[in-house]
């Protein structure tokens, strides 16, 4: 019988997840609150004997929730002789009071806690995702070293750390425990250039959902464009199981050692594998761009041929004061963030071009046109003479960045959706304010 046939899919397991969930966590946040059952393991007491400890590294494959489509990783400490295991966790955060102004700042703080190895194994087995476990090859006085070092990080006074996506999470909070079990050499190791920037590495996972990985794209400057490391690609749970997979150490002796020992495939999920690469999906955004550029022109050239008549009028105040509004909003968001945040990914962002609170003001004057204000018709003009400007600077920067690689953020995907719409926009504006005034 297959493995994945042994756990099943069945419907009770579906049913009994939100359950499931809470009991991890619980057990979970149990384990990191109490200190007694924080360290209260054999190698915390510091009763293990070296050779009876088994080190691991536990990856699960990306979900459905957009914290999940990244995938997690744990580090998972097994002591045969007391028949005792944990998992450390370093995924944990709070959903208490400030949790979402932290997150929107930029300083949500994250924690490692310890975790029942099974009923966890079992919550992501629930929720059709992967379990791979290696077993790390490493001699048996490290083996107790890193136990020690996890015992002791998750006491409440070392536990916490400032979360950052790409420098410090789950994966690269392991990734720095392996690289000091082996003395620096897995850093050493994957030194070399990656084939992807952060960027496409974000785009593999984000990409089956059109929205929201244009939303990301938007969002993020060129910080993640620049070229990058294995290393800091291992921000990534699969890729930094994939590098440890592959990974060779010298030990003390001279000898050279594969990292992993053995391999274990505790469930294998029935999801499709995350793309090596990221899809090209600008042509879609361009058609969509298009389209709405297109509808706003007509929109306006409409009103313009109907001078007297208010439906037109209003049909492309409202509109264009929805697309603006939603764009307007998205725009400001992001002004808010690379302004007043801690989020670094967010400053001097050239999508700001692209879409900026102007736009949400460019949407305020069009609903006033469509109700009726003659007197908002020249301030109309303006703005959106004002936006399809930045617009045609944004293609210029992303031209200018081509040619100049160290300024470089990649716009093609907001590009391909704004710089279309947002032209046609302004020429629908031209339309109806100018054939208005003609009239």
């Amino acid at each position: 019988m297959s493995r994945q046939k042994r756990w099943g899919h069945s419907g009770w397991q579906r049913a009994l997840l939100p359950l499931m969930a809470m009991m991890v966590m619980a057990a979970a946040l149990l384990g990191s609150a109490r200190e007694v059952q924080a360290y209260n393991t054999p190698w915390g007491k510091g009763l293990s004997r070296p050779e009876d400890l088994v080190i691991s590294l536990a990856t699960f494959s990306p979900g459905d929730q957009i914290p999940q489509w990244f995938g997690h990783t744990a580090l998972v400490v097994e002591d045969r002789r007391f028949n005792t295991s944990r998992l450390y966790n370093y995924g944990m955060f709070s959903f208490g009071d400030g949790m979402l102004m932290n997150f929107a700042m930029g300083r949500l703080l994250f924690w490692v806690a310890p975790a029942p190895v099974a009923p966890t194994y079992q919550f992501y087995i629930a929720e059709d995702r992967d379990v791979r476990v290696i077993e790390l090859n490493l001699p048996p006085e490290t083996r107790a070293e890193v136990a020690a070092f996890l015992a002791d990080n998750v006491r409440p006074e070392n536990r916490e750390y400032l979360y950052h996506h790409y420098d410090d999470n789950c994966a690269t909070r392991v990734r720095d425990i392996i690289d000091r079990s082996v003395g620096g050499q897995f850093n050493d190791a994957f030194d070399q250039a990656d084939s992807l920037t952060l960027r496409g590495h974000t785009r593999r996972h984000s990409q089956h959902l059109k929205p929201m990985d244009w939303l990301l794209m938007f969002l993020m400057n060129n910080e993640i464009d620049r070229p990058i490391a294995i290393w800091d690609a291992m921000f990534l749970p699969e890729v930094l199981e994939e590098a440890v997979l592959d990974f060779e150490y010298v030990d003390e002796e001279g000898n050279t050692q594969p990292l992993a020992l053995r391999t274990h495939r505790v469930f294998e999920s029935s999801r499709a594998p995350t793309p090596e690469t990221p899809a090209t999906h600008w042509p879609f955004w361009a058609g969509v761009g298009v389209l709405l550029g297109a509808l706003s022109t007509l929109l306006g050239w409409r009103a313009s041929r109907h001078p007297g008549r208010r439906g037109p009028r209003v049909v492309f105040g409202l509109v264009l004061g929805a697309v603006a509004g939603v764009f307007g909003l998205v725009g400001t968001g992001l002004f808010v963030m690379a302004a007043m945040t801690d989020h670094t990914v967010t400053y001097w962002n050239l999508n700001l071009l692209l879409a900026n609170p102007l736009t949400l003001l460019g949407a305020f004057f069009a609903l006033r046109v469509a109700f009726g204000s003659e007197g908002s018709r020249g301030g109309l003009r303006l703005i959106w003479r004002a936006l399809a400007a930045l617009a045609i600077l944004g293609l210029l920067a992303q031209l200018v960045g081509l040619i100049w690689p160290t300024i470089f953020q990649n716009m093609l995907l907001p590009l391909a959706l704004l710089l279309p719409w947002v032209l046609g926009a302004a020429a629908g504006v031209e339309f109806a304010c100018r054939r208005r005034q003609a009239a």
